[in-house]
């Protein structure tokens, strides 16, 4: 070379290279050859694969079912509430507990599970009674003075009409008698018949005034018995018992500003619900019931229910009852939740009332068909499509596809068991997916 540059004479003519570097260079030539053509080799298999991170699954035959999980809360199907007592004659004050058995605490039928201070219901009732007792014999007085009176108004009226019958006979004589005495006679008879007549009028009017008296007295007697009654009765309701034989659970009530359950000093208002007792071997859930999921239900279905506070315990369980009208949601009037009523079969001690429930419904059940996860599957144009597995790539294929639930696809055709499809239809692969198609 006769440039400005100056390479040394055994690069610029390597056959003059020594022996041991000719075969030096040779080797190395060859293994940067090699490695070019294993990275030509691999490179392409490498993209049509994916990578090797790519997750694939195999297309397998099994038994697809498809449950639907409702929420809800468990109910006692006998429940009786125990309510606050309303007071005879009262409209208002509260009352004050003093005692009560124990939340979850089982009684029996008659047996006294809460009591009220009834002090001021005693005393009242002392005052009823007194009062009462007052007009009885106030009463009483007045009738024993009614009777009084009547004898002597008997015994005038009966000295009157004998002194009118006497006068008569003395009139029969003036035939017999002088004229003065006569006319005496006469006048004597006039006067007797006037005072007779006097002496009815005013026995019917005094009668009936001392009946009338009388009526008042008894009543205000009666209404004073009736009150005293009532003040007897509001004590013994004082003491609340057991309807029925069950377990005592305390419900939430607002108390104080705040929500909670009573308990000895608490003061409850007539009319408030604070407690249930309920028979623990007949439970059932109250459920709501997405419109989604509303087709796939039907009365008589079997189901399994499950206990949020206790999740090694399952029951078995059917649907009883569907709800045909739907409730519009509070935020979203699209949204429409509908009611059902899940009967379980089976008690246990934990299984009691106003407990979270989980309740799975089956709703489909197809043995023997193929399935492959639902992230699988795509959708595109109403069609469904999988990545399958062809030589060193994957190839999207179209599928028909039967009923799906959250897990798993039911594929009718399109695939067969033992494809290796890929695990998610998202994945972009490399352009595996692009070469393929």
């Amino acid at each position: 070379m006769r440039s400005g540059t100056h390479f040394p004479e055994a690069i610029a003519h390597p056959c003059r290279w020594p022996g041991a570097a000719r075969k030096r260079a040779v080797a190395l030539a060859r293994a940067v050859a090699a490695a070019v053509l294993f990275f030509l080799a691999w490179y392409p298999a490498r993209a049509l694969s994916g990578d090797a991170g790519v997750a694939q699954v195999e297309v397998r035959r099994g038994e697809f079912v498809r449950v639907a999980r409702l929420a809800g809360t468990t109910q006692a199907v006998n429940a009786r509430g125990i309510i606050a007592p309303r007071l005879a004659g009262q409209t208002f004050g509260a009352m004050v507990i003093t005692s009560i058995v124990a939340n979850g605490e089982r009684v029996r039928k008659g047996q006294a599970i809460v009591e009220f201070d009834r002090q001021a219901q005693y005393q009242d009732f002392l005052d009823q009674q007194a009062s009462y007792r007052a007009l009885a014999s106030k009463l009483a007085v007045q009738r024993a003075a009614d009777e009084a009176s009547k004898a002597g108004d008997d015994a005038a009226l009966t000295q009157a009409e004998d002194a009118v019958e006497t006068a008569k006979l003395e009139v029969k004589k003036n035939p017999l008698v002088t004229r003065i005495q006569a006319e005496i006679n006469n006048e004597t008879l006039q006067e007797d018949e006037a005072s007779l007549k006097q002496l009815q009028h005013t026995y019917v009017l005094k009668r009936q005034a001392s009946a009338a008296a009388i009526r008042n007295l008894q009543i205000q007697e009666e209404r004073a018995r009736q009150t005293m009654l009532n003040a007897q009765q509001n004590m013994e309701m004082m003491v609340l018992r057991s309807p029925m034989d069950g377990i005592a659970v305390l419900s939430e009530t607002f108390m104080n500003g705040t929500m909670g359950y009573v308990q000895v000093g608490s003061t409850v208002y007539p009319g408030r619900a604070f407690m249930r007792v309920v028979d623990p071997t007949r439970m059932n859930v109250e459920v709501t019931v997405n419109q989604a999921d509303l087709p796939g239900l039907r009365a008589g279905q079997p189901a399994v229910v499950h206990l949020e506070a206790y999740p090694d315990l399952s029951f078995p369980a059917t649907i009883e009852t569907l709800s045909p009208l739907g409730v519009r949601g509070q935020y979203s009037s699209r949204v429409i939740t509908f009611q059902g009523i899940v009967a379980i079969q089976g008690s246990s001690p934990e299984l009691m009332s106003d407990l979270s429930a989980a309740v799975d419904v089956e709703e489909a059940r197809e043995p023997g068909v193929l399935l492959v996860p639902i992230q699988s599957v795509s959708w595109s144009g109403g069609n469904a499509f999988v990545w399958v597995r062809a030589g060193n790539g994957f190839e999207r294929r179209q599928v028909r596809t039967g009923p799906s639930s959250d897990l798993d696809v039911v594929i009718e055709s399109g695939l067969s068991a033992g494809d290796v499809i890929r695990e998610y239809a998202a994945e972009s692969g490399g352009g595996a997916g692009r070469a393929a198609e």
